[in-house]
């Protein structure tokens, strides 16, 4: 799948606690890897997209917005539809706490979708008790976003992350950890202990987060559930989703309605 490369957008600095940084990205786009000053909450009203790190990946669906500390290296892919980026840079005097966290997917409240929207229609208008107040709202709701299960961990150990690698680029395959072991020439225990170690997941719940990950930007793209089920190794459309709603609490059929 080919990618329009798009550079990365910062915002003007300031005195603000809180700026929104307003873009559109075209689907499938890539935002090479950049990193800000201030931490940044990167939300999209409209679409779906990846954010990646050296530590792992993160898919952020509707709904949804991911949490960058400042100074993190990250990129960004768009898929299916455009995306309409409505982020959130954070000054750090106003949330020491949240700038020292790690990335994380949080779920986005129809309170602060509101909030986020009109703070943007009011972006460059003069000071007024308004804006003052949204941006309290605002600061209020950050502090208690819930962190949704959306990262793919990627470990340290060279074997296994060949192993981890191979499966993102393939998530369908349905080689085992002995499979694997011969390939990478380590014992399956030994790359079972790191798996755990490493992701704080076993092989098969790795394996299984990757392909949610994939299954995410590929209904998104208007793929079927069939389709995109035994793309993805699992023996029947009712196997893949039941995984789907076990894991985020809904059919894929309706995970992407508004």
């Amino acid at each position: 799948m080919e990618f329009v490369i798009m550079p990365p957008l910062n915002v003007a600095k300031g005195a603000r606690t809180i700026s929104v940084v307003v873009r559109t990205l075209p689907a499938r786009a890539l935002v090479p890897r950049h990193a800000h000053d201030h931490a940044r909450l990167i939300y999209a009203v409209q679409g779906v997209m990846s954010v990646s790190t050296a530590q792992g990946s993160w898919v952020v669906p509707p709904e949804r917005a991911i949490w960058v500390p400042p100074h993190t290296d990250h990129e960004i892919r768009s898929y299916g539809a455009e995306v309409m980026m409505r982020s959130l840079d954070l000054a750090p005097r106003g949330f020491p706490r949240l700038q020292k966290s790690s990335c994380c997917v949080v779920g986005v409240s129809r309170l602060m979708r509101e909030l986020v929207l009109r703070h943007a229609e009011l972006a460059g208008q003069p000071p007024s008790l308004a804006l003052r107040l949204i941006r309290e709202l605002m600061a209020l709701e950050l502090r208690q976003l819930p962190v949704s299960a959306l990262h793919l961990p990627m470990p340290r150990d060279a074997r296994l992350r060949e192993v981890c690698e191979r499966i993102v680029r393939n998530p369908g395959d349905r080689l085992t950890l002995d499979d694997w072991g011969r390939r990478v020439g380590a014992s399956s225990r030994t790359l079972a202990r790191h798996f755990v170690a490493e992701t704080g997941m076993n092989f098969q719940r790795w394996r299984q987060q990757a392909r949610l990950m994939e299954a995410l930007t590929r209904l998104a793209s208007g793929q079927s559930v069939t389709a995109v089920a035994m793309d993805l190794g699992y023996d029947s459309p009712s196997a893949f989703t039941a995984m789907f709603r076990r894991t985020l609490g809904c059919p894929p059929r309706s995970y992407f309605v508004n």
